[in-house]
């Protein structure tokens, strides 16, 4: 296939994507909680305080600087619903940008009729679009990160040194998009140390030591500076857990999933991070593709060479480091997303068009010789017709569009309250959205003594849960009745948030805010 028709299939998904991601974009009214975070940072870097948004920051800095840049780029509002535009375009271009790279590593894997269909099949993935519309890091990271996958393959096939300078470069910025970047050189220094011991996956002794020399250097040159700043590889509390430099989560810790059972054994903690694993790789890619992707695992490819099997065990090395680290962020952490699983689901969906194409395959060989590229290609479209049919309504739908009342409680607050008001929101989300101050998730416990805190918000499981923090909001609550409600009756699927006044004698407030 002429380049020609490669960038003619990359311009009408990328304009696919961008039409889904838009679409997505436009409907989302409350962001993901950890959008709050890198609002805060771009914030701290439009103002210039480089030591809150870079120094003591908990995520790294390409996002947040990438947010501040559109922003004023855009002449875009300085309001909270101006930085969530501003981060949502960011998200948006840089996940419409990923299906180059998308295809061109399934086109290295896999071959042409894979690449095209690994494309549609991500973005049919509700996850995929949900993250990547939203105010994420991820689509900042996984455009760096799948560029840098792209160039090592290209190292790993022709054995051509200079193909490693991008491929630092890239994990060099998919690292100060999000630690696990530096993942990327590490699996990059082990497929070269295991590369000698199999003549399908050897290098000539020259391209071998000028790479493993690069490998060493250059990571050190790219990311050494950041990581001397930060003292550290990161500072996410997950990080250090996963390096075991910080003890596991506390049992009622905020991030688990569920309590810690006190007396669970070794082999049943075990057995649970795994599990804990696994959905969130299912719930990134769909159990149809992880049927496909056994498909097209099944049978030995002929046609490899010894360079796309050397890109091959690479993918295999990074895929697998990175399921053993999810699985230890989950015993460690308690918690394990399909988020978090989309470094490892990416090139499994490759694999699953892999599965696909052959099935194509298998149908076109069972009819005329004629009819037989038409038949291959009605097969595609029907496995992409049935995956879109079963996952589309859910990949349309609104993003968090559970949590809206969060985003309506805010707009209350900033109708009905103080400037100064001080609230008690362990989301986040109502403070951000009517611009108050007060407490989160990160300091709830200090709203206990405040005797100034006038206003409580909380969905219904905040009002019954049983972790401290839940108690936290009773104590404060107490037999008080809602001031006001969103949505104002129940609607099943939606949280439904409420605000107390906590100033003596208020009255149930009712207003256009309301509905």
């Amino acid at each position: 296939m002429t380049p020609a028709r490669h960038a003619l299939r990359i311009a009408l998904l990328t304009a696919t994507a961008a039409a889904l991601l838009g679409a997505l974009a436009a409907t989302t009214q409350v962001m993901y909680a950890d959008g709050l975070r890198f609002v805060a940072s771009a914030r701290a870097v439009d103002r210039g305080d480089w030591t809150a948004s870079v120094v003591r920051a908990v995520d790294h800095p390409v996002y947040p600087v990438a947010i501040a840049a559109t922003r004023r780029a855009f002449g875009i509002a300085d309001t909270p619903e101006g930085w969530q535009a501003a981060a949502q375009i960011v998200s948006v271009l840089a996940g419409a940008a990923l299906v180059a790279p998308l295809y061109l590593v399934a086109l290295e894997l896999f071959g042409p009729t894979a690449a095209w269909l690994a494309c549609l099949l991500t973005f049919l993935v509700p996850t995929t679009g949900h993250v990547l519309a939203d105010v994420l890091s991820e689509g900042a990271f996984l455009l760096a990160w799948t560029w840098g996958v792209w160039c090592a393959l290209r190292f790993f096939r022709a054995g051509a040194a200079r193909w490693l300078v991008p491929t630092i470069a890239c994990a060099g910025l998919a690292y100060l998009t999000r630690p696990e970047g530096l993942l990327l050189p590490v699996a990059l220094a082990t497929t070269l140390m295991l590369a000698p011991l199999s003549a399908s996956w050897r290098l000539p002794r020259a391209a071998w030591l000028k790479a493993a020399a690069l490998v060493v250097a250059g990571p050190v040159l790219v990311v050494g500076p950041y990581v001397a700043l930060k003292g550290g590889i990161g500072t996410k509390p997950a990080v250090s857990r996963l390096l075991g430099t910080a003890p596991k989560s506390a049992a009622m810790a905020v991030e688990r999933e569920r309590p810690l059972d006190p007396d669970q054994s070794a082999w049943k903690a075990f057995a649970t991070a795994w599990r804990g694993m696994f959905r969130a790789v299912q719930g990134a890619m769909t159990t149809p593709l992880l049927l496909l992707a056994v498909v097209g695992l099944a049978r030995r490819d002929p046609t490899a060479d010894s360079g796309q099997a050397r890109g091959r065990l690479f993918v295999a090395i990074y895929g697998s480091m990175w399921m053993l680290a999810l699985v230890r962020l989950y015993a460690t952490g308690g918690y394990c997303t399909p988020r978090h699983a989309l470094i490892l689901a990416l090139p499994l969906i490759a694999l699953a068009a892999r599965g696909l194409a052959r099935i194509a395959d298998r149908i076109a060989a069972r009819v005329p010789e004629g009819s037989a590229r038409l038949a291959r290609g009605l097969a595609c479209a029907a496995g992409v017709g049935l995956i879109a049919g079963a996952w589309g309504p859910e990949t349309l739908s609104p993003i968090n569009a559970e949590s809206v009342g969060y985003r309506r409680a805010g707009a209350w607050l900033a109708a009905h309250s103080a400037a100064d008001a001080r609230v008690l929101d362990l989301k986040g989300w109502a403070t951000y959205y009517a611009d108050r101050p007060g407490y989160s998730f990160a300091n709830y416990p200090d709203a206990a003594g405040d005797a100034g805190l006038r206003y409580v918000v909380a969905h219904d499981a905040f009002l019954i849960g049983e972790w401290p923090y839940c108690q936290a909001i009773r104590d404060r609550v107490g037999d008080r009745p809602p001031a006001v409600s969103f949505p104002e009756r129940p609607i099943k699927g939606v949280s439904r948030v409420h605000v107390f006044d906590l100033a003596p004698d208020v009255a149930r407030s009712e207003g256009p805010a309301t509905h």
